[in-house]
């Protein structure tokens, strides 16, 4: 089965995204895909910092990157774009590390005024990296995951609707590609 490949760019490993990012790698491994993360603020400061393409955890998440068909990218928004985090290691990303990778953004932001951060923060750089195939992506907002009285996060009815739409079509197009593969 295909590979999927998340790289979460979040610098909290406790955000209400990460519920988020939960709710897809369920919903993609029910189908059957296996789902691998990369939580980028795990990665090694230094080695981020200081483009330690060399360093060992720098070469295994690449090597995630690599092997996988798909990725998803998830960034809570800051200051109208994603995380520097995220940034620090797309940049370590060979130079068209993305070339024939489906590509499904996952954002969430304090407000819609930032619904466009996918379409001009984030597209360029994926397009730089050779991505060609992104998917319009998802973008939530704060609101929409919340933790209820008893700690757990819930997610909106009408964000999970949202997801299972992007969840539904990217599945749909990895599916398609991999079939492609075996064909050829």
């Amino acid at each position: 089965m295909a590979k999927i490949a998340v790289i979460n760019g979040t610098p909290s490993l406790v955000s209400r995204i990460n519920a988020v990012i939960e709710y897809a790698e369920n919903v993609l491994g029910g189908k059957g895909f296996e789902v691998e993360r990369i939580n980028v603020a795990e990665l090694p400061p230094e080695d981020l910092i200081h483009t330690k393409f060399e360093s060992e955890a720098i070469v295994k998440a690449n090597g995630l990157v690599a092997e996988a068909d798909a990725l998803i990218i998830v960034s809570p928004v800051y200051k109208a774009s994603y995380t520097g985090v995220l940034k620090t290691f797309l940049d370590l990303i060979p130079q068209k590390g993305l070339a024939g990778k489906i590509v499904l953004p996952l954002f969430m932001g304090g407000s819609l005024a930032h619904l466009l951060t996918i379409d001009y923060a984030l597209k360029p750089v994926l397009s730089v990296l050779g991505a060609r195939h992104i998917l319009g992506g998802v973008y939530a907002v704060d609101s929409q995951v919340v933790r209820n009285d008893a700690g757990a996060v819930e997610i909106a009815e009408e964000l999970r609707l949202r997801l299972d739409n992007a969840l539904g079509e990217f599945a749909e197009e990895v599916e398609h590609k991999a079939a492609r593969k075996a064909r050829s």
